[in-house]
């Protein structure tokens, strides 16, 4: 064709308006954010069965697949809130998807066909829902867990007191959900226990079944300021108490389980008198989906103890009425990574164990571990082999048949299914198989269906976000189709080096993931030290301290690295680009190069830090070798783009409490006679000049290495995840106004705050207590104001700074009725995008047309179609209304509303010039 002819001018025109528009998006930040959000129930077949429901991740987005005899076939995509992770059919026309980030469940009226569809309403839960099930008279009640707390809830969440539920269950009349903003529950379940993950619903609807996620396993901390002393009644730290160098360990803390009777150690002494607290385990929680309103249900029967550490998902056997759990079981009660040359024997190889627990009734309890066939005593064989090929890692999603008979488990760390009898399953009698095991071409499966009147099971892969099609008769995949994925290359590539078990584990059962819970942590501690390692230099920087304290920075104190640390709280791996060396003591460094400035220069170099953690492989997971350069480049390149999610307690816009206000002002403006403030160490920047992307800034560290006089002499660590660790109350140990003695009862949870999660409470923490010299130097008394300075600075760590605005992921869905509802939060959200914290969009139909659109300041939107004019943001509502329309606006991570709201693929051709010309965004072979 002519260049010169009008068509290509328009077009080039087009292109370039489009290339020109989408760089003033990405100009200071990437259009990708990677949150590793865990998919809970990624699949959902309608009623009547014709058709396949999936979330899309990485992409926000439901998408739909017609099912039929000869396979499945896609009919339209749509667009939701951020992350979501479940999706459960009301309908066959009615679906419920769940937004683990924008903290919303979206309601999709499906077009006739399965052509498309729109969001019909958002309700507003509380933070990070992960499942839904519909139970109750008729099935018409929806239930979501969501954490106990969120800007979107209306309630206080409580934070610092003591025996209050971390672990909430909302519940819709799917039929009547009112006229406020976010939706009218009927009520909120709160129960005793940590985050919640799982539901699953008999199959008359009459009861639901909650789990916990990080439910633990009665583990806790004895400080280590009792274990030389006090603990001398027991013997002190278990030994060895020094390495194979002879040099003598630090004090450090002592890890102890209750065993129903006593609090016992690793050698099986009791530490019970030093223990203040209780940890009933609840993990399990049954709820009456029949009762107005729904009600845990009374006594005994109301919840089920030590089904596993780590719940992932559940399934009710329609036939029996047993309950399965697919779990894993942590062992961090006893110690040590390594070969155990010293010591005789370490946690190499045998970390975890994956295991279904099977619920019965009368409360029984009874875990069958999946891998009963390895031999942990044999260590290191090279991946693949013949025992590990049979292992199942990480058990997630399941689905029983209609009969009971079987079950069908998704291993998300083995790329396979796990097929059981259920009889032999709760019998114990199973034997690990391969012949009973389907492998999958795609990496992590994480939830499946069944589809018994065409002997079919659909599964949802995340490593590479397609579906498996597999035939139940001969057991074998027999289709694997792809979604649309928007994540880089190096997300996509690295990824499997954090979960993927069979090449991770001699064993082919653990991997990283295993501990750090889709890129997170698991809410415990374990003493990792290695009794045969060498203690190593320490080249990390340290804070100063002014010149009249001496030269010496350390006080005196030995900053080296002692291989026998003790116990340490499992650290998250989010948001480590830009904070310096790695782990609590910061001896995964970039090397004995001297210190730069961040980022990335000598001691800061994350990459390297990072790469530190490859002999990690061989010492825990039991590998025959460590990572060849190349992997380890591959999984640092995807690791280091996690980011952390919006903070839940800090307000939509942003703006600080009183109490919080307070509490940072003291924080950053009280000075010590050490160095300065609370600050000084734990750095808050969010403007530091640290590159591109949402890793910009400090977050309660800047890298350096504490002169804090803690034995194991820590980095300065961030602050961003306290929120998440509330839920235990008591200590073995007089802090502030708490004596030793004082017995607090149930907890959620056995670790606290500090390194070895030994301290409960923020409160205590920011006590004057003399391991942490701050605090002392700032000598703050415990007179009325005192005690009222630290509850303000408690309240303030709470709704510490993180990488994103609290706005980021927020949603509200705009109809034809609902302006005067909806209105203000469409304000805060476009106040909020015109203050730089987020990119606006906005999704969804005007009459039959669908359209997107992305918010480009002063007041105006851009249209998904690149020869329309911009639209003032005044028009664009009324529109809506004029037309019967709905629109639901979103705020998504800065650099991504270009992708988001108006070109999916990024391809310079907006995705409703594509819709005109009949192209998918998810084939660019179709584009002109």
């Amino acid at each position: 064709m002519n260049p010169r002819h009008p068509a290509v001018r328009r077009g080039v025109a087009k292109a370039l308006s489009a290339a020109l528009l989408l760089l003033s998006f990405t100009a200071s930040a990437q259009h990708f954010t990677v949150f590793e959000s865990g998919q809970v129930r990624p699949l959902s077949l309608s009623p009547n069965g014709q058709w396949l429901f999936a979330v899309n991740t990485p992409d926000n987005r439901l998408e739909i697949f017609q099912v039929g005899t000869s396979g499945l076939t896609h009919t339209g995509s749509v667009p939701v809130g951020l992350e979501p992770v479940a999706v459960a059919a009301r309908t066959n026309d009615e679906v419920w998807v769940v937004n683990h980030l924008s903290d919303s469940v979206s309601i999709v009226r499906v077009d006739a066909g399965g052509q498309g569809g729109a969001v019909t309403r958002t309700l507003l839960v509380g933070d990070e829902p992960r499942d839904i099930v519909f139970a109750g008279t008729g099935k018409k009640r929806a239930f979501i867990t969501a954490a106990h707390r969120g800007q979107n809830t209306g309630f206080d969440p409580q934070l610092t007191t003591p025996g209050i539920g971390r672990a909430d269950v909302w519940v819709f009349d799917s039929e009547n959900l009112g006229t406020t903003l976010g939706g009218t529950p009927l009520t909120r379940v709160t129960l005793f226990g940590d985050t919640p993950r799982a539901l699953a619903a008999t199959p008359d609807g009459s009861r639901v079944y909650a789990a916990a996620f990080h439910s633990g396993n009665r583990t806790t901390v004895i400080h280590e300021s009792l274990v030389p002393n006090g603990g001398e009644s027991v013997g002190g730290v278990p030994g060895p108490n020094v390495n194979h160098q002879g040099i003598a360990a630090p004090e450090v803390s002592v890890i102890v389980k209750y065993n129903g009777a006593d609090w016992v150690d690793v050698l099986n002494r009791p530490w019970t008198s030093y223990v203040r607290l209780s940890l009933p385990d609840k993990d399990v929680f049954a709820i009456s989906a029949t009762a107005n309103p729904p009600v845990q249900v009374a006594g005994a029967a109301g919840s089920y103890a030590g089904v596993g550490t780590i719940l992932f998902n559940m399934a009710v056997n329609p036939v029996s009425g047993k309950v399965y759990v697919s779990n894993t079981e942590a062992r961090n009660d006893l110690r040590f990574e390594g070969p155990g040359t010293l010591v005789g024997s370490t946690l190499r190889g045998h970390l975890h164990e994956s295991r279904i627990t099977v619920l019965g009734s009368a409360g029984s309890v009874v875990p069958r571990h999946l891998n009963s066939h390895i031999n942990y005593a044999a260590c290191c064989a090279a991946a693949p082999n013949t025992e590990s090929e049979k292992s199942l890692a990480q058990p997630t999603g399941m689905s029983v048949t209609s009969d009971g008979a079987t079950l069908y488990v998704a291993a998300f760390g083995s790329s396979k299914l796990g097929v059981y009898a259920t009889s032999a399953l709760e019998a114990g009698t199973f034997v690990p198989s391969t012949a009973n095991q389907i492998e999958l071409s795609g990496g992590g499966p994480t939830g499946l269906v069944l589809d018994e009147a065409r002997n079919r099971l659909y599964v949802l892969t995340r490593f590479d976000n397609a579906i498996s099609v597999v035939n139940t008769t001969t057991k074998a995949e027999v289709a694997h189709l792809p979604l649309f994925n928007p994540e880089p290359p190096s997300v996509v590539q690295g990824r499997p080096f954090l979960y993927d078990a069979r090449s991770s584990s001699s064993h082919g059962d653990s991997s990283c993931g295993s501990c750090h819970i889709f890129g997170d942590f698991d809410s415990i501690t374990w003493d990792l030290g290695n009794p045969d390692g060498d203690v190593k230099a320490n080249a990390n920087p340290i804070v100063p301290v002014l010149a009249e304290f001496g030269t010496d920075p350390t006080f005196g104190q030995d900053t080296a690295f002692h291989p026998m640390k003790g116990p340490l709280s499992t650290q998250s791996l989010r948001g480590m680009a830009n904070q310096g060396p790695m782990h609590w003591r910061g001896d995964r460094t970039g090397g004995n190069a001297a210190p730069s400035v961040q980022p990335n220069g000598g001691t800061f170099d994350e990459v390297a830090a990072f790469k530190q953690f490859n002999p990690a492989f061989m010492d825990l997971l039991g590998r025959s070798a460590q990572l060849t350069t190349a992997e380890m480049q591959k999984f640092s390149d995807f690791i280091l783009q996690v980011a952390y999610p919006p903070n839940p307690i800090r307000n939509l816009d942003n703006s600080l409490t009183p109490s919080q206000q307070a509490g940072r002002d003291f924080f950053v403006n009280t000075t010590s006679f050490f160095q300065g403030s609370c600050e000084s160490c734990h750095r808050v920047d969010i403007n530091a000049n640290l590159g591109e992307g949402p890793f910009k800034g400090f977050f309660g560290t800047d890298g350096k290495s504490s002169f804090d006089a803690e034995p194991l002499f820590p980095k300065v660590p961030h602050l961003r995840n306290i929120y998440q660790k509330v839920g235990m109350f008591g200590a073995g140990f007089p802090f502030g106004t708490t004596p030793a003695d004082t017995f607090l009862g149930d907890q959620v949870r056995g670790i606290g705050f500090n390194s070895d999660g030994a301290i409960p409470t923020l409160f205590l923490f920011n006590s004057g207590f003399d391991f942490h010299p701050i605090f002392n130097a700032v000598g703050i008394p415990d007179t009325p104001a005192g005690l009222q300075a630290k509850k303000d600075m408690e309240q303030y760590m709470f709704a510490f700074e993180t990488n994103l605005a609290p706005i980021v992921g927020q949603q509200v869905t705009l109809s034809s009725t609902n302006a005067t509802v909806a209105g203000p939060r469409i304000d805060l959200l476009v106040a909020r995008a015109n203050a730089g914290e987020c990119d606006l969009v906005a999704k969804g139909r005007a009459g039959t047309h669908e359209m997107g659109f992305v918010y480009v300041g002063s007041g105006l939107f851009k249209t998904d179609r690149a020869a329309l004019p911009l639209v003032p943001a005044a028009s664009l509502r009324s529109a809506v209304a004029a037309n019967h329309g709905v629109l639901t606006y979103t705020c998504t991570p800065p650099g991504s509303g270009g992708r988001v709201g108006i070109d999916r693929d990024l391809d310079g051709f907006f995705d409703g010039d594509e819709r005109t010309a009949g192209t998918n965004p998810a084939n660019p072979a179709s584009h002109p």
